[in-house]
């Protein structure tokens, strides 16, 4: 089965080998047809540290890093993409 990859926003970068992401995902409302947007954050592993907050990333799910980590950042979305 094939790895999913999110694309989202550094929110947090305090803690050591960690980063927080933001993924927003939209979608139409079921009754009212309307675009609504959710959000949900992940904990990812970052091992060099060299993700800052306000860097939108691509994160690809992976064995447990620790109780919380699920993810590892994979690569900075390019600016010219």
């Amino acid at each position: 089965m094939p790895k999913r990859i999110l694309q989202g926003v550094v929110v947090s970068d305090k803690n050591d080998k960690t980063v927080v992401v933001r993924v927003e995902r939209r979608f139409a409302h079921p009754l009212l047809q309307k675009t609504v947007r959710r959000s949900k954050k992940y904990k990812a592993h970052d091992a060099e540290n060299q993700y800052k907050t306000g860097d939108t990333v691509f994160i690809e799910e992976c064995a447990p890093v620790s109780k919380d980590k699920r993810w590892k950042v994979v690569s900075t979305v390019s600016a010219d993409a």
